[in-house]
C-alpha cells in the first residue's frame, strides 16, 4: 500500500466513525487500565517535577478529591514519594481540557463509535471560574467536583439509559452551522446537547429542584459539550490511528510543559518538544508574561477537524481569540494545505458546504513549514488562578520533523 493509500483508509475511518454518547460511569470501572493511585493527565508523558502550576494544582487537588491525603502539604508529599503514578489520558482511551486530571472515582463520559465499536472517555467540565482543570483545589472546587460526581453524574447517567444515546457527529455538523468551531466556542452546541437532555432529565429527576439545579448547571456553562465533543473527536482519531504506513496525525496534545503529537503508521510512539505560549487577548490585569505555555487534550478537536480548522464557520471567535472574520477565514483555508480530506459530515457554510480540512499530513507540514493552527484557552503559570485569556497557537514544527524522520527509518525510505 502507498503513503497516499494508507492516508486515504485512514482518514476514511476518521470520518466514517459514529461517536454516541452513552453513559456516564465512574472511571474506575470503564476506562481501561484505570487502577487506584493512579491519576491521568493531559499532554504527553511527564514526572511530577517537570509538571507545570496548573497541572501541579490539578493533581494535588484530584488526591485531595480522592481523600488520598487530608492537605496540600499531605498531597504534595505523597505525590513526591511516588506512590501515585502519571499517566497520559491517551494512553487509556481518555481525554481532558487543561490539565485533562482524571482520578478513579471521577465521573466520566461514556463515548461509544457505532461504526467501529472502540470507546472514548471525558471527564465532565466544571464550568468557568476557579476550577480544576486550571489547577485550583480550594474547598470550593473540590465542593463542586463532589456535587458533579453525586448529584449531576447521577441524573445525567439515569437520563442517556432512558435515550438511544447522543449522536455526537450529528450535534458537531449542526453546531458548526449555528456559529461553533467545537474547541473555544461550543455555545450552539452545548444548547443541542441540552435540548436533548431536558425533557429527560426532567422527567427522571428525583425532586424538581434537583432536576432544576442540573439544568441551570449545564444551561449556563457554553462548555458543557466541550468534554464529550473532545472524546467524539478522541473516538474518531482512534478509528485512524494504526494504519500501515499512513502518516496522518492522530494525537496532539499538551500537558503545559511539552506538545506531542503521535503517527497513525508509527504505533504509540510520542514526538514531542516544548510546548508554545498562546498569543491572544487576556483578560483585565494579565499579560502574556503570566500565561503558561499551551496545556489540554482539547487539540483533538483539530486533529479530527474541527476547532481551529473550522474557524471559517465561527467569525464570532475571533472576538475571544483576537482577530478578525477574514482571519477565521482564512485559517480554515490555510489547513488545506496540510490535509489529506475534506470532512464528510462537517462542512462550512461560508465556503459553499465545504468540508472542513480533516487528516493532517506530517509530510505535508514539513514540506510546506505550515503547523496546524490550534484554538485554546490560556492558563495562569501558578496554580489555581484559572484562565487568563484565550487565543491561538500553533504547535513546534520539530515534532512533525522527528516524526518524519523516525517514519522514514521505520519504512526504509
Amino acid at each position: 500500500m502507498t503513503i497516499d493509500a494508507a492516508n486515504r483508509a485512514a482518514v476514511k475511518r476518521m470520518m466514517e466513525a459514529r461517536p454516541v454518547l452513552i453513559g456516564v460511569a465512574a472511571a474506575k470501572d470503564v476506562v481501561p487500565g484505570m487502577r487506584e493511585r493512579l491519576l491521568l493527565h493531559a499532554g504527553p508523558p511527564i514526572r511530577w517535577d517537570r509538571m507545570s502550576g496548573p497541572l501541579r494544582g490539578a493533581i494535588i487537588g484530584a488526591v485531595l478529591f480522592e481523600g488520598w491525603a487530608s492537605n496540600e502539604d499531605q498531597a504534595v508529599e505523597l505525590l513526591r514519594s511516588e506512590e501515585v503514578a502519571f499517566e497520559p489520558c491517551h494512553h487509556h482511551q481518555a481525554v481532558g481540557p487543561m490539565a485533562g486530571v482524571i482520578s478513579p472515582s471521577m465521573a466520566v463520559y461514556v463515548i461509544e463509535d457505532a461504526t467501529h465499536g472502540n470507546f472514548a472517555y471525558s471527564n465532565l467540565n466544571e464550568g468557568y471560574g476557579k476550577v480544576l482543570r486550571y489547577g485550583a483545589y480550594g474547598d470550593e472546587v473540590l465542593a463542586k467536583l463532589h456535587w458533579m460526581n453525586e448529584e449531576l453524574a447521577s441524573l445525567l447517567r439515569e437520563a442517556l439509559a432512558e435515550t438511544d444515546g447522543i449522536d455526537l457527529r450529528a450535534l458537531l455538523a449542526e453546531a458548526l452551522h449555528m456559529g461553533d468551531e467545537g474547541h473555544n466556542r461550543n455555545k450552539a452546541g452545548s444548547i443541542l446537547m441540552l435540548k436533548a437532555l431536558a425533557p429527560v432529565i426532567a422527567r427522571v429527576a428525583p425532586t424538581e429542584t434537583a432536576g432544576e439545579k442540573v439544568l441551570q448547571f449545564i444551561g449556563e456553562n457554553a462548555l458543557s459539550v466541550l468534554n464529550p465533543v473532545m472524546a467524539a473527536c478522541k473516538a474518531m482519531a482512534d478509528a485512524a490511528h494504526g494504519v500501515e504506513g499512513s502518516t496522518l496525525v492522530t494525537t496532539m496534545a499538551r500537558n503545559g510543559t511539552d506538545f506531542g503529537i503521535r503517527v497513525s503508521g508509527l504505533g504509540d510512539d510520542w514526538f514531542a518538544a516544548p510546548a508554545p505560549t498562546p498569543d491572544g487577548l487576556y483578560f483585565s490585569g494579565y499579560t502574556s508574561a503570566d500565561a503558561n505555555a499551551d496545556i489540554g487534550d482539547s487539540t483533538i478537536t483539530e486533529t479530527a477537524g474541527i476547532g481551529a480548522f473550522a474557524m471559517a464557520a465561527a467569525p464570532a471567535i475571533v472576538t475571544f481569540v483576537s482577530g478578525t472574520p477574514q482571519d477565521a477565514l482564512n485559517a480554515s483555508l490555510e489547513m488545506y494545505e496540510i490535509t489529506v480530506a475534506e470532512h464528510k459530515h462537517f462542512t462550512i457554510p461560508a465556503l459553499d458546504f465545504r468540508g472542513t480540512p480533516t487528516g493532517i499530513d506530517i509530510r505535508k507540514v514539513v514540506e510546506l513549514g505550515v503547523t496546524p493552527r490550534i484554538n485554546t484557552g490560556i492558563a495562569h503559570r501558578e496554580a489555581g488562578v484559572g484562565q487568563i485569556g484565550a487565543g491561538l497557537a500553533r504547535p513546534p514544527i520539530e515534532v512533525f520533523e522527528n516524526a518524519l524522520v523516525a517514519y522514514a527509518e521505520r519504512y526504509d525510505i
